[in-house]
C-alpha cells in the first residue's frame, strides 16, 4: 500500500520575497515556498518530487486516484489555520506559537523532580512566576515518565494534582493536565483543569478516550512507541520521520472515532520517547511535515536528554542554551505550542523571534520589481 506525504523544505521571510509565490504555514507566521511530495510503498521511498508552491495544482492533480484525496487533504492542511483553545477565562489564540510552562509535582521527574511535591505553595509560586514570565499554560503532571521511572499508584497521582490544579483554575489560569490514567484525567477536569495532555497518546487506559470525549476537553496526543510498563520500548522504525506521522495520524483518526472532535486534538512527536539522537535530530529537521496532519502541534524538548548528549554530557539543569535553541526551531516551523521549563528566557526568544517575523512582514524591499 502506498501513502503520500507533502513535506515543506523551502521557507521564506515573507510571501513578498518570493513574489507571492509561498503559504502560510498552517495560519502562523512562517511561509514556505518549496516542498518535498514523499511516496512511499509500505516502508520503501518510491518516490520523491521538489514542487513550488504554485505548482501544486498540477503536480497533486497528476497524482493516481488512490493517492488524490490524501495528497489535497495534505495541502488543505498544510495552509489551515486553527481556532483558539478556549480555557476558562483564557483563550489561547494559535496563530503564533504559544509557551506551556511545565510543572512537575513529582519526586523524581528527569528535571525538578522533589522540587514541588508536597509542597503547594512552591508550586503555586513556581506556576505564578511562569505566567508573569508570559506562559500561556500551566502543564501540571504527578508521574515522571522518565525511561525507567516507576509506576504511580493514581491516588498518589490525584493527591499530588488536583490541589494545585484547583488553586490554578480558580486564579484565571489555562490549565492542562499531564497524565495517562483516566481516574486523574477525570479528577483534574472536575478541578477546573482545560486540556489533558496524554503522552500515550489515550492508549494507556482505555477509558481515557471515553473521559476526554465526554469532557468536550481540547487533548495532546503524544507519540511514544512502547506500551503500559515502558513508553521508551519498541522503537524501531523504517524511517522515523514518516513512522511518527503515520502513527500520529492513526492515533488522531482513533480519537475522532472514540467520539472526540478533530478541531480538540492537538499531537506532539513525542521527542525523546523511544526514540535515539539520530531519530530525534530528524523528527526535529521535520517538524514542518507535521502540519499536513491538520491539527495544532506541541513540540516538547525542554532539557531533554537529547541536548546533553550534544553537549558535553551536561546536566539536566544546565541544558537552557540548547532548549532555547530547540524551541526556536520550533517557533521557525510554526509550532502551535512549546511545552518548557525555562519560560522566561524562552518567551523573551519568542519575542525577538516574533520581532524578526514582523519586520520581514513589512520590509518591501524583498518585492520582485
Amino acid at each position: 500500500m502506498q501513502t503520500l506525504y507533502i513535506r515543506p523544505i523551502g521557507f521564506a521571510d515573507s510571501p513578498q520575497s518570493e513574489e507571492g509565490n509561498a503559504i502560510r504555514l498552517a495560519g502562523g507566521l512562517v511561509y514556505v515556498a518549496r516542498f518535498a511530495l514523499i511516496v512511499r510503498d509500505g516502508a520503501k521511498i518510491v518516490s520523491r518530487r521538489r514542487f513550488m508552491a504554485d505548482e501544486a495544482g498540477d503536480v497533486l492533480g497528476a497524482l493516481p486516484d488512490t493517492l488524490a484525496a490524501e495528497a489535497a487533504a495534505q495541502w488543505a492542511n498544510l495552509k489551515a489555520q486553527h481556532a483558539p483553545i478556549t480555557c476558562g477565562v483564557r483563550t489561547v489564540r494559535l496563530d503564533q506559537p504559544q509557551i506551556m510552562g511545565i510543572l512537575n509535582v513529582t519526586p523524581d521527574s528527569f528535571s525538578d523532580g522533589g522540587k514541588f511535591l508536597d509542597k503547594p505553595e512552591a508550586a503555586l509560586e513556581h506556576a505564578a512566576a511562569m505566567l508573569e514570565a508570559g506562559a500561556a499554560i500551566i502543564d501540571v503532571g504527578g508521574e515522571s515518565t522518565r525511561p525507567g521511572a516507576p509506576a504511580v499508584w493514581e491516588g498518589d497521582e490525584v493527591r499530588r494534582v488536583v490541589p494545585v490544579i484547583a488553586r490554578l483554575a480558580s486564579s484565571g489560569a489555562a490549565v492542562s493536565i499531564d497524565s495517562r490514567r483516566s481516574t486523574v484525567i477525570a479528577e483534574a477536569l472536575a478541578a477546573g483543569a482545560h486540556i489533558v495532555n496524554d503522552v500515550s497518546a489515550l492508549r494507556h487506559d482505555p477509558r481515557s478516550l471515553e473521559v476526554v470525549a465526554a469532557s468536550g476537553a481540547p487533548v495532546v496526543l503524544m507519540h511514544a512507541p512502547g506500551g503500559e510498563k515502558d513508553l521508551h520500548a519498541d522503537g524501531d522504525y523504517a524511517d522515523v520521520v514518516l513512522d511518527v506521522f503515520d502513527a500520529l495520524r492513526e492515533r488522531r483518526d482513533a480519537a475522532v472515532a472514540g467520539g472526540i472532535a478533530r478541531h480538540k486534538i492537538l499531537l506532539d512527536p513525542g521527542i525523546g520517547f523511544g526514540k535515539s539522537l539520530a531519530e530525534n535530530l530528524a523528527l526535529i529537521n521535520a517538524l514542518p511535515l507535521f502540519h499536513a496532519l491538520g491539527q495544532p502541534i506541541l513540540l516538547g524538548a525542554s532539557r531533554k536528554r537529547m541536548i546533553g548528549a550534544l553537549a558535553g554530557e551536561a546536566p539536566a539543569h544546565e541544558r537552557l542554551g540548547g532548549s532555547v535553541l530547540l524551541a526556536a526551531r520550533g517557533f521557525d516551523a510554526a509550532m502551535q505550542l512549546l511545552r518548557v521549563h525555562d519560560v522566561a528566557e524562552t518567551v523573551q526568544a519568542l519575542r525577538v523571534w516574533r520581532g524578526l517575523r514582523d519586520a520581514a512582514l513589512t520590509d518591501f524591499s524583498q518585492l520582485g520589481v
